[in-house]
Protein backbone atom coordinates (compact mmCIF):
# COMPACT_ATOMS: atom_id res chain seq x y z
CA UNK A 1 0.00 0.00 0.00
CA UNK A 2 2.35 2.11 1.37
CA UNK A 3 4.35 1.77 -2.19
CA UNK A 4 1.46 2.01 -4.46
CA UNK A 5 0.36 5.58 -2.21
CA UNK A 6 3.73 7.25 -3.16
CA UNK A 7 3.54 5.74 -6.74
CA UNK A 8 0.27 7.39 -7.08
CA UNK A 9 1.48 10.92 -5.61
CA UNK A 10 4.33 11.35 -7.86
CA UNK A 11 7.33 9.89 -5.33
CA UNK A 12 10.98 8.59 -6.01
CA UNK A 13 10.10 5.50 -4.97
CA UNK A 14 13.60 4.35 -5.84
CA UNK A 15 14.94 5.82 -2.51
CA UNK A 16 11.72 4.77 -0.68
CA UNK A 17 12.33 1.41 2.00
CA UNK A 18 9.40 -0.01 3.60
CA UNK A 19 9.60 -0.05 7.55
CA UNK A 20 8.10 -3.18 9.34
CA UNK A 21 4.69 -2.68 11.69
CA UNK A 22 4.52 1.16 9.45
CA UNK A 23 0.92 2.10 9.51
CA UNK A 24 -0.41 4.17 7.42
CA UNK A 25 -3.91 4.89 5.69
CA UNK A 26 -7.09 3.40 6.90
CA UNK A 27 -8.14 0.07 5.62
CA UNK A 28 -10.70 1.57 3.42
CA UNK A 29 -8.21 3.58 1.59
CA UNK A 30 -5.95 0.33 1.30
CA UNK A 31 -8.40 -1.65 -0.02
CA UNK A 32 -9.25 1.46 -2.91
CA UNK A 33 -5.41 1.43 -3.95
CA UNK A 34 -5.62 -2.45 -4.25
CA UNK A 35 -8.71 -1.81 -6.71
CA UNK A 36 -7.40 0.85 -8.75
CA UNK A 37 -3.93 -1.02 -9.30
CA UNK A 38 -4.58 -4.95 -9.24
CA UNK A 39 -5.71 -4.64 -12.85
CA UNK A 40 -8.93 -6.16 -13.08
CA UNK A 41 -12.34 -5.05 -12.72
CA UNK A 42 -14.56 -6.23 -9.81
CA UNK A 43 -11.56 -8.92 -8.92
CA UNK A 44 -12.43 -11.51 -6.55
CA UNK A 45 -10.76 -11.58 -2.80
CA UNK A 46 -8.43 -14.59 -3.85
CA UNK A 47 -7.69 -12.39 -6.90
CA UNK A 48 -6.85 -9.02 -4.86
CA UNK A 49 -5.10 -11.69 -2.09
CA UNK A 50 -2.82 -12.69 -5.19
CA UNK A 51 -2.00 -9.48 -6.12
CA UNK A 52 -0.96 -7.95 -3.16
CA UNK A 53 1.27 -11.31 -2.46
CA UNK A 54 3.08 -11.16 -5.38
CA UNK A 55 4.11 -6.78 -4.93
CA UNK A 56 4.98 -8.09 -1.56
CA UNK A 57 7.45 -10.65 -2.63
CA UNK A 58 8.65 -8.60 -5.70
CA UNK A 59 8.88 -5.21 -3.56
CA UNK A 60 10.79 -7.29 -0.77
CA UNK A 61 13.09 -8.39 -2.86
CA UNK A 62 13.66 -5.85 -4.72
CA UNK A 63 14.67 -3.65 -1.37
CA UNK A 64 16.98 -6.32 -0.85
CA UNK A 65 18.98 -6.20 -4.13
CA UNK A 66 22.35 -4.38 -3.93
CA UNK A 67 21.42 -3.77 -7.23
CA UNK A 68 18.37 -1.85 -6.85
CA UNK A 69 20.13 -0.20 -3.79
CA UNK A 70 20.64 3.85 -4.24
CA UNK A 71 23.78 4.25 -1.87
CA UNK A 72 25.48 0.98 -4.30
CA UNK A 73 23.63 1.91 -7.65
CA UNK A 74 24.43 5.83 -7.70
CA UNK A 75 22.68 7.19 -10.62
CA UNK A 76 23.58 4.87 -13.15
CA UNK A 77 20.69 2.68 -13.66
CA UNK A 78 18.44 5.89 -12.73
CA UNK A 79 14.62 5.08 -13.92
CA UNK A 80 15.83 0.98 -14.11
Amino acid sequence: FQYLKRYDQGYNLDTFCYEAHSVEGSPAECLQRFLLHCGITDPSWSELRNFTWFLNVQLRDCEASVFCNPDFVRDTLQGF
